[in-house]
């Protein structure tokens, strides 16, 4: 297909040019030329030289000059007979030409174009079907997005790393979304679990901070079985990053399916989270609890609620732990050793960070 779309090209050169042009591959294989009986002609030592220098040369009669490509061999070049100032010239400019039309034939019949442009929905939905026979793409194949996102600094180098890591171009897709963020798209077994799915993540967290020293913190959306909802499961990554970043910002990653009661309350509106507060407890009772007595909270819920097991963990004496417990009971009229009334301290808790969040994000602004 590719090197009908060059001959195409070439021949209308012929009519400008005085000169016999042409295409070989990375084999030397005459893939296009403006002299028909040429394409089919080996030129192994012209490619050899090519890959060699990696610049334009003169070499048996002829001018050639590789297509600029994303990877550091050459996967065609131009060749122009002559050797002179002129053929010099004339190789320039077909290289020019060749190697925009040919970036406009990868981005459209590219893989990772593609997959790139359903995440984005940069594509309609009708037509993810249509492209995927296009590109021979398996439409049911179970796939994970992994949302990377790097902290503190991003290098460029990071998008190579992964890339290292998941070399299959045809099944796993990596992708540069913007300054900070890489997306991979990773085919998995219909049977794989969460743990699984974490240890791929940890495996790219500890590569890139051992290997360029970035650290990063990673989202993972639900497994998609369908090619149209890897976009769904791409959003999930996000909404995994951005909620862990609130009620888990302790952990470096975050899976969708394990964010529990926070994904609820980042999805409400503000102004029920406040109302929420203001019935649930007395004015200014919740701000009232110092460091230290929400400390001790936390460590109660880590522990199940267990008074003696909090106890030890704070190496207080339990008599200690229940006038805390009394203490909070009085400030806020909920005894935390009452389950019901657990939930509803552990969600206002929660209900109260993710304002604070808001809060600091608009300070941002």
């Amino acid at each position: 297909m590719a090197s009908r779309m060059f001959q195409s090209i070439i021949l209308q050169m012929k009519e400008a040019v005085d000169r016999t042009i042409g295409i070989i591959n990375a084999s030397g294989a005459v893939v296009a030329c403006t002299d028909l009986k040429r394409i089919g002609e080996m030129r192994e030592d012209a490619a050899a030289e090519l890959s060699y220098v990696g610049d334009m040369i003169r070499f048996g009669g002829y001018t050639y000059r590789p297509v600029a490509d994303r990877t550091t061999r050459f996967e065609y070049a131009v060749f122009v007979h002559g050797e002179d100032e002129n053929a010099r010239s004339i190789c320039a400019m077909a290289t020019i030409a060749i190697s925009n039309i040919k970036t406009l034939y990868d981005e459209k019949h590219d893989k990772a174009t593609f997959v790139k442009n359903i995440i984005m929905d940069n594509i309609l939905p009708g037509d993810i079907y249509i492209k995927s026979r296009e590109l021979h793409f398996e439409g049911d194949t179970p796939r994970a997005v992994f949302l990377i996102r790097q902290e503190e600094h991003a290098d460029v180098a990071a998008l190579d790393v992964i890339q290292g890591l998941f070399p299959d171009k045809q099944k796993d897709f990596v992708l540069h979304i913007n300054e900070t963020d890489i997306v991979l798209v990773k085919e998995v077994k219909a049977t794989t679990d969460v743990k699984e799915l974490y240890k791929i993540a940890k495996g790219v967290e500890e590569t890139l901070e051992n290997e360029i020293q970035i650290k990063c913190l990673i989202g993972i959306g639900t497994v998609s079985t369908q090619l149209k909802d890897i976009a769904k499961s791409y959003k999930e990554a996000q909404v995994a990053l951005e909620v862990g970043m609130v009620f888990e910002d302790e952990k470096t990653i975050v899976n969708y399916e394990n964010l529990g009661l926070g994904r609820l309350i980042y999805q409400l509106p503000t102004t029920l989270c406040e109302m929420f507060l203001s019935e649930i407890f007395k004015k200014g009772s919740i701000d009232a609890l110092d460091q230290e007595t929400l400390f001790t909270i936390q460590k109660f819920f880590e522990n199940n609620l267990n008074v003696s097991e909090t106890s030890r963990k704070l190496f207080v004496h339990r008599n200690t732990l229940v006038y805390r417990l009394e203490k909070i009971k009085k400030l806020t009229g909920l005894d935390l050793r009452e389950f019901d009334h657990a939930i509803v301290f552990k969600v206002a808790l929660m209900v109260r960070k993710y304002l604070a969040s808001r809060e600091a994000g608009r300070i941002q602004l």
